[in-house]
């Protein structure tokens, strides 16, 4: 998921590293029927962009995930919710 944003933020010319890009993800497991499941993960981006850049970084976080391999793989099974802040850089 990350590594899908960080190809969209490229090709935008939005260079981003460790430092200036954060995730966090959570999983969320539910009881479903007779067993446990994760039926949800959420992930949050925290982007350090340039001001000039932010709207490409917004349309980036916007579309990534029609693209990305790990969402397409677990969907609809699995519900991928995702969310980013832009703290300034």
């Amino acid at each position: 998921m990350a590594g899908t944003l960080r190809g969209a933020l490229a090709a935008r010319g939005i260079r981003l590293n460790k430092e200036t890009m954060q995730t966090d993800v959570e999983g969320l497991i539910e009881k479903v029927d007779s067993g446990i499941r994760i039926t949800t993960i959420r992930v949050h981006y925290r982007l350090k962009v340039p001001a000039e850049q932010r709207t490409e970084a917004e349309r980036a976080v916007a579309v990534h995930d029609r693209a990305c391999p790990a969402t397409l793989s677990v969907s609809p099974s699995i519900k991928v919710e995702w969310d980013a802040e832009y703290p300034e850089a």
